[in-house]
């Protein structure tokens, strides 16, 4: 391969195409200006001045484009995080909560070259649904206070710009809808003079860089011992949002995502973010939603972008972002909250045909998230509720019936299913042992062992029969199964 064609090789797609080109541009500017107020706001939920915020969403987006292992989504302050490091910042001051975030991003790092993202297959789908309605949930809420207590003329904006939404695209795809919703919004109010609470309201606009530096914070095991548990915290919920994140994207792109990558990338945008004195961050649901399901981007420019346009929109054009209204930006999450929710999920028909149990686990998931503002409080316990839903199922599936009659006097008992903890605790009273004749069979062919529960309920079978001199024979045993029984059988005394 000659060097010219191996450079051709290594260009991005949308360096050749021009239509892909201005769709992940156009993207970029539409994420940014939904950054701006998120940014602002998350920055007052953690308490710390509104360009730290800023800066945390520019570095994050800007260094992710580039490490991250899912390309098109978005990455920066969040709220999940701010709410972790609230009390952080309220107690220590701003220069621990910087600190917390450069440790939350090695330990970011140790635990994605860990493999920490394969623990995603055992979040089953219900759980998966589950949080992607409650982050619907909490978009469309989060927009609630905009239009709380506001001037009247609020309303009607907001409902131009989701009408926008919906029908411009009829006209045109060319230009996303959302951009075209904010800038007419926008010349209206600013041209009629109408008073509605802008961006500005928010806070200032930061007018430089941020400059990189250390946090100012003695270097001692009393830091350590201080921030190390909001940063893990930190690290976890941060792990935990964006490796859900790029599972919604993968199924929303039909594509695939490296999640260990990801992991290892979360790290280091955390690590760049804390040096440049940012509050770090994660994947952003809502403005990864409007990214590739609303603008349909589907490169690392358009994230890249996003992050470079907020700065430049900050820096270069503050006075003209300060005066968009909040409502051309509460429609647009309002609209991404409408396009996140999974409404076949809820369809009276779907819900007929799901088994209650997945339809539990979903409730749990969506009622957690929700009440508490935390999506990984709202994973774990749907993960957990899944494992215990699914232990119940399994564990009726496991049956013993006896074979009685046989000229030798011997019973057959035959087992059936899944033996582990949650089955195998009935098994033992599943037999006639003082009925029985003197050799009992238990044939397990149509069983699998799985755990030293069941190797100790057996076990607490032949010592119930031995008790009265009967012998049993356990036969039929598969590979697994086999060499379970022959490592922990007789080693298990007082297990059972």
């Amino acid at each position: 391969m000659t060097p010219a064609a191996r450079l051709r090789g290594l260009k991005p797609d949308w360096l050749d195409d021009p239509k892909v080109w201005r769709t992940e541009v156009l993207a970029g500017l539409v994420v940014a200006l939904a950054l701006i107020p998120e940014a602002i706001s998350f920055s007052i939920i953690a308490g710390v001045d509104p360009a730290v915020g800023l800066f945390a969403s520019f570095t994050m987006a800007v260094v992710i484009s580039v490490v991250g292992g899912r390309r098109a989504m978005i990455s920066a302050a969040t709220g999940a995080v701010a709410l972790v490091i609230a009390p952080l910042n309220r107690e220590y001051g701003l220069s621990h909560l910087i600190a917390a975030v450069i440790l939350a991003g090695v330990i970011q790092v140790l635990l994605g070259a860990l493999g920490v993202a394969k623990l995603m297959r055992f979040v089953p789908r219900p759980v998966m649904v589950g949080f992607v309605n409650a982050l619907a949930i909490l978009i469309f809420m989060a927009q609630v206070p905009e239009m709380h207590d506001v001037p009247w003329a609020v309303y009607p904006l907001i409902a131009g710009g989701l009408a926008l939404m919906v029908f411009f695209p009829r006209i045109t795809k060319v230009v996303p809808a959302p951009l075209v919703s904010i800038a007419v919004l926008t010349v209206i109010t600013v041209a009629a003079g109408i008073a509605v609470p802008t961006v500005g309201d928010k806070g200032a606009l930061p007018s430089s860089l941020p400059v990189p530096g250390l946090p100012d914070v003695p270097f001692t095991l009393d830091t350590l011992t201080t921030i190390a548990p909001y940063a893990f915290a930190m690290a976890l919920v941060g792990l935990m949002e964006s490796l859900m994140t790029a599972q919604l994207v993968d199924e929303i792109t039909d594509t695939r995502s490296s999640k260990t990558r990801e992991s290892v990338g979360q790290g280091v945008a955390n690590i760049v973010t804390g040096f440049f004195g940012g509050m770090g961050g994660c994947a952003m649901i809502g403005q990864t939603m409007i990214n590739v399901k609303v603008s349909g981007a589907r490169t690392r420019l358009s994230t890249f972008l996003a992050g470079a346009f907020l700065m430049v929109l900050c820096i270069v054009f503050g006075p003209v972002v300060s005066d968009i209204p909040m409502a051309a930006l509460v429609a647009v999450m309002v609209m991404v909250s409408f396009a996140t929710f999974d409404w076949h999920s809820v369809a009276p028909k779907t819900l007929k045909r799901m088994p209650a149990g997945e339809i539990t686990v979903m409730v749990v998931t969506v009622t957690a998230v929700v009440a508490t503002h935390n999506l990984a409080i709202g994973v774990v316990l749907g993960t957990v509720t899944a494992m215990v839903v699914f232990a119940k199922r399994v564990a009726r599936l496991a049956h013993v019936t006896a074979v009685p009659g046989t000229d030798d006097g011997t019973v057959v008992y035959r087992v059936a299913g899944e033996l582990f903890f949650a089955s195998s605790n009935d098994l033992v009273g599943r037999f006639d042992y003082a009925g029985d004749p003197e050799k009992v069979v238990i044939d397990l062919a149509a069983a699998h062992i799985w755990d030293a529960s069941s190797v100790a309920a057996l076990d607490a079978v032949e010592a119930k029969y031995a008790q009265r001199g009967k012998t049993v024979e356990i036969i039929g045993l598969n590979g697994p199964s086999a060499d379970l029984h022959s490592r922990l059988t007789g080693e298990l005394a007082g297990s059972h």
